[in-house]
């Protein structure tokens, strides 16, 4: 009679690897769970030929995806009124995921003469290196940007307002006109945090975002994000975002996650203090302008009124022309609660100033343009930093 056989222990590297062990199912938080995944396993080989990376029914492999960024995409296109979106890495790479999927070699596309200008430097080497031609066009346009379509224009980009000089475009109107020639439209909403502004409400193709701003809040998390509401555009946004390997971390899709359900709570509060200070500013005898889209003086005050439910904390002003370069930058290294650097949408004030006339090609106005991003710090501090930092320049 043979004995039973024993089956031998596995070794200790093994045992490391491989565990049985499952946890109980039931368990129920607020937080989305992060899930990190480069290789996703199938049940078996069926299951694994039946998949496709296509559908966002099941899951592939990382780079297309868990259910942690899933849900992100779902809830950041529910926000904006669309049906689909897709995650990138930052906001320049929503930008370049949109061109690389609607345009080649010997394409037009029209770029409004104040747009964020890494969205310029990226159209300028497209004409320059892949034979795209970039024309540039008055952001104020509306409607008459008919006449600047030719036969070979296939993309019409928009910023909403810009995000330097802060005018704000007809995109209703250019829209139409698009569409009258079958031109595809594509918006950067990042100022409106998508909460002030529906894009497809307004016949928008393509929205994109920088989550690097309000979305994130912590000045800590780059990533990007492209929605539409077009099933056939998604297909080829889609083809293009696998060929260009674009994929994001699990642990940063967390921290959009998690700061999402106050996004509309701390736009508002940026926007409410943002107004404070930028109608202060506008008493000021050093300031000739302030860019506020919801100040009458700024340009397409009406259509921000008319198209818009907030503004949050981005503005801009211009400085008397009697003020040099060197004042002004006085005035920017003399703030104590704003901070010098780049972005928005963060808990802290910063401001930079902008030798704007290397970036645009038909700016006409004088004077020092400087961009303020209004925190949530009180109102009342910022106005005495900034009335401080004022005086500094008469020093």
């Amino acid at each position: 009679m043979m004995g039973i056989e024993v089956q031998k222990p596995k070794g200790i590297n093994t045992q490391l690897v491989h565990n049985d062990y499952e946890a109980p199912a039931g368990f129920a938080a607020f937080p989305v769970a992060i899930h990190h995944a480069s290789t996703v396993l199938f049940e078996n080989v069926k299951a694994m030929r039946a998949r496709s990376w296509l559908e966002k029914s099941s899951y592939t492999y990382g780079l297309h995806g868990t259910p942690t960024s899933f849900t992100l995409e779902a809830h950041l296109a529910h926000i904006e009124g669309g049906d689909h979106c897709l995650l990138v890495p930052s906001g320049l790479a929503a930008i370049t995921l949109i061109d690389l999927a609607l345009l080649q070699s010997g394409d037009d596309v029209l770029i409004p003469d104040n747009v964020y200008n890494p969205n310029r430097e990226l159209a300028n080497w497209l004409s320059s290196n892949f034979g795209i031609s970039a024309r540039y066009y008055d952001p104020l346009i509306g409607d008459g940007i008919a006449a600047l379509i030719q036969a070979n224009t296939k993309l019409i980009w928009t910023e909403a307002p810009g995000s330097v000089s802060m005018e704000v475009p007809d995109i209703p109107a250019i829209c139409k006109a698009a569409h009258d020639r079958g031109v595809l439209v594509a918006l950067d909403n990042t100022w409106s945090g998508g909460v002030a502004f529906q894009p497809f409400d307004h016949g928008v193709d393509i929205s994109m975002q920088a989550l690097t701003k309000y979305q994130s809040g912590g000045s800590d998390v780059l990533m990007g994000a492209v929605i539409t509401n077009d099933a056939a555009l998604y297909a080829r946004l889609q083809l293009t975002h696998m060929r260009l390997g674009f994929g994001v971390g699990m642990d940063d899709v967390y921290l959009v996650l998690r700061n999402l359900p106050t996004l509309k709570l701390r736009f508002d509060a940026h926007d409410k203090t943002a107004r404070q200070v930028a109608e202060w500013l506008q008493k000021r005898p050093e300031i000739s302008r302030v860019l506020h889209p919801a100040l009458s003086e700024c340009p397409g005050h009406d259509i921000w009124k008319r198209d818009f439910n907030g503004a949050g904390g981005l503005f801009s002003v211009l400085f008397d022309a009697k003020y040099s370069e060197e004042q002004t930058d006085r005035f920017v290294d003399s703030l104590e609660l704003f901070k010098i650097g780049f972005s928005w949408g963060g808990a802290h004030s910063l401001c930079v100033p902008y030798r704007i006339e290397k970036m645009r090609e038909s700016w006409t106005e004088s004077g020092i343009l400087v961009r303020f991003n209004i925190g949530l710090e009180d109102a009342e501090d910022l106005i005495a930093d900034i009335e401080s930092a004022l005086q500094s320049m008469h020093e």
